[in-house]
């Protein structure tokens, strides 16, 4: 049985856990944790294991510990220098099992890469009180809608069995160049592949495993409203599915007709958000098998105010969760 962490969460964060092998070369721990951690300065490691900061079991772990195996480790990850994201976090609806809330654009669901304390997760556990809360589901960083948490890691498993089974019916909404020549409604189906370590994911030949319906909601001018129903849920299965067919997603950095280098982004860069929302979220309760939906509050901008859209977003205060009192529709 895996043990408890003696460090407390920071920040919202748990602590890293590390088991160390059977059997290895080292002589200390020191030593392990410089091989297990390239990623971090010995003179760090060092740092750490002279104030106490890295623990074992039995308490803080001595810098000239002789290497132990089948042991556990803990201890808190340096955090990256992140620039605040200037947008709140709206609770829809809170109970003893769930919360759902409406993501802000720019806010990664959870801790990953330069992402760590400006994450809904994070933020959400730390304004909420709630230590054990975890993501049921994801959404993309720049992507804004409703997102489901669970509140005790013991009930996570009902709700991922949920995703897993393709019971949670999601639609999303887009803000695209309208082309009358593209006949809709549609299904777009075809071969997405992620490659582990690429950002990017790639349309090649081969059987389909993604499948999207695409519907035009309504335009003005050059652009329109779409609704997208994934029936799949492949990385950037979406913004894919919508260069596909000629219309790529507004603001999308990745495969857009003006995309880049994604690694060239600004952190603080919160202009012209990716144009895509995930709308709604319903799903059969786990417990009792109702239907629970929810909705998103928010509207992509470039359609209801494009100029506003191009000159920038207008902030509002990070660090509220905002409770909008919402129950389930």
């Amino acid at each position: 049985m895996t043990p408890v962490s003696p460090l407390p969460p920071r920040h919202g964060l748990d602590a890293v856990r590390l088991r160390t092998p059977d059997d290895g070369p080292w002589t200390t721990m020191r030593d392990h944790l410089v091989a297990r951690l390239p990623r971090v300065e010995p003179g760090r490691i060092d740092a750490m294991l002279g104030a106490g900061l890295i623990v074992g079991r039995a308490g803080p772990v001595d810098p000239g510990a002789p290497f132990r195996p089948r042991e556990f480790l803990w201890f808190h990850r340096d955090l990256p220098d992140e620039p605040p994201v200037p947008f709140a976090v709206h609770v829809l609806h809170r109970d003893d099992e769930i919360v759902v809330v409406d993501k802000p654009h720019f806010l990664a669901t959870i801790p990953r890469g330069r992402h760590v304390v400006e994450t809904a997760l994070v933020r959400l556990r730390r304004e909420l009180d709630l230590p054990e809360l975890s993501p049921a589901h994801r959404l993309d960083r720049v992507t804004a809608g409703v997102l489901l948490f669970v509140v005790r890691r013991d009930r996570r498993g009902a709700y991922q069995t949920l995703f897993r089974d393709r019971r949670v019916r999601k639609t999303y909404e887009a803000v695209a160049p309208h082309d009358p020549a593209v006949a809709l409604p549609t299904t777009v189906r075809s071969r997405i592949v992620k490659e582990r370590g690429v950002i990017l994911a790639r349309e090649l030949p081969g059987p389909p495993n993604a499948e999207t319906r695409v519907e035009l909601l309504e335009h003005a001018g050059d652009r329109a409203r779409y609704r997208l129903t994934p029936l799949t849920g492949r990385t950037h299965q979406l913004r894919l599915h919508m260069r596909g067919l000629g219309l790529p997603i507004l603001g999308d950095r990745f495969y857009g007709p003006t995309s880049g280098d994604p690694e060239d982004s600004a952190l603080d860069d919160w202009t012209r958000p990716l144009q895509l929302l995930a709308a709604t979220l319903e799903f059969p309760d786990p417990r009792t098998g109702a239907p629970r939906v929810f909705a998103s509050r928010r509207a992509l901008q470039a359609f209801t105010d494009p100029a506003g859209w191009a000159a920038g977003p207008v902030e509002e205060p990070p660090s509220l969760c905002r409770e909008s009192h919402v129950q389930d529709l």
